[in-house]
């Protein structure tokens, strides 16, 4: 047994290490299994051959225990090994913004990997000084600075400058398990997958900030491997294709012919812009042009949530900005109607429901951020209505590579 990895690395990034932590995570390998008894809040992962398996959310007094249903999953994934496939070359974008120790863990994540990309890309995004780049050349990776602040626009910059037939998308706040990369590449084994997403685990669950953030609006998408196509994408039309589930922007994939398919992150959305959902608008467009996204738990990496209360909260409001801007892009480029209907109908219930759970329940970790749900939900409407014109193709930049 061991705790999730900032847990044992003492260089770990973290501004409360004197207090007591708000909830534990322990990595426990299945065939080692020592019992677990949780002494406060905790989150146990259960690994076999090396790869998280199955969790299980304790509280304080549980002892942990594996289900029958992660032992069946770990006999039908050692009966299809993973092999990435040789022919592929790689490129993997990290995009960053003046978070320049978060971005060296992160790139120390790359040290240990199963496979070497190819190519190593920072797109730095606006940075205010040199420390980023500094970081960049240090650990030996190709360094590209866009000024336009928005996430989408670094995302092009680094998509344009990739090489590789497999362009691998991370953040700067999360630490890679050593098979990411192997994973990945060996996800996409059928010419029609042209995106795989993987599993995104909390890093630490040190405040309660991150623990609500888990609990209520995680990354994770379970321990399953999911193909989402075509038909997952007109079954849910009546109130637009619900893209988001297919994964976490901090671990995503897509082979480099896409981008020339169905075009490139449409720069009104992400952190800068819009505030959330390039990611997901993007899989929407594959998804809608009859590709399929592949999630893929197999593709682990570790994330380091907010903190904070007002940063989580900061947070939240953003999400559901960019989720609502997001919903009119989709209707705007494809036309599907679905798209409004959740917009205004669907998405307004919901937060009457939200009221309803506060009048009854109180304050709850469900209902706590309702205000700044609606206020960005408005908010992202209003974005869109202000920026409606389709941004035109990425323009050629002297800042990056030419292929």
């Amino acid at each position: 047994m061991q705790r999730s990895p900032a847990h044992s690395d003492p260089s770990a990034i973290q501004s409360c290490q004197s207090i007591e932590p708000f909830a534990d995570i322990f990595r426990s390998p299945i065939d080692k299994a020592s019992p677990i008894m949780a002494g406060r809040p905790a989150l146990v992962i259960f690994e076999a051959d090396g790869l998280p398996a199955g969790q299980q959310w304790l509280k304080p007094g549980e002892q942990a225990d594996p289900s029958e249903e992660i032992a069946a999953r770990i006999e039908a994934r050692r009966e299809r090994p993973i092999r990435a496939s040789a022919g592929y070359s790689t490129s993997v974008v990290i995009c960053t913004r003046d978070r320049p120790e978060e971005l060296r863990r992160c790139l120390a994540s790359f040290a240990d990997q199963s496979w070497t990309p190819d190519e190593l890309i920072v797109v730095d995004n606006a940075s205010r000084d040199q420390r980023t780049r500094d970081v960049v050349l240090s650990a030996g990776a190709t360094y590209i600075r866009e000024d336009r602040p928005g996430l989408d626009f670094a995302r092009n910059s680094g998509a344009r400058a990739a090489h590789g037939d497999i362009v691998l998308y991370t953040d700067d706040d999360t630490e890679l398990h050593e098979r990411w990369v192997e994973s990945t590449i060996a996800a996409f084994d059928a010419p029609d997958i042209m995106a795989v997403t993987g599993l995104v685990l909390p890093a630490r669950l040190d405040t309660e900030a991150q623990w609500i953030f888990e609990t209520e609006w995680s990354f994770g998408r379970g321990f399953d491997r999911i193909d989402y196509g075509y038909d997952f994408f007109s079954q849910n039309g009546r109130y637009g294709c619900p893209a988001w589930i297919v994964g976490a922007g901090a671990n995503m994939a897509f082979r480099r012919i896409i981008f020339d398919r169905v075009g490139y992150f449409d720069e009104r959305l992400d952190v800068g812009q819009a505030g959330c959902s390039g990611d997901s608008e993007f899989w929407y467009r594959i998804l809608a042009a009859g590709y399929i996204c592949r999630y893929e738990p197999l593709a682990v990496m570790f994330h380091h949530h907010r903190l904070e209360m007002s940063g989580l909260a900061s947070q939240i409001y953003h999400y559901m900005r960019g989720h609502t801007a997001a919903l009119m892009v989709q209707y705007q480029r494809t036309g599907e109607t679905g798209n409004l209907r959740r917009a205004f109908v669907l998405l307004p219930k919901y937060y009457l429901d939200l009221v309803a759970n506060r009048l009854k329940n109180g304050l709850t970790n469900k209902n706590r951020f309702l205000a700044e749900q609606i206020k960005g939900a408005a908010a992202g409407i209003w974005f869109f209505l202000r920026n409606r014109q389709i941004p035109a193709p990425p323009a050629e930049s002297s800042n990056i590579p030419r292929r």
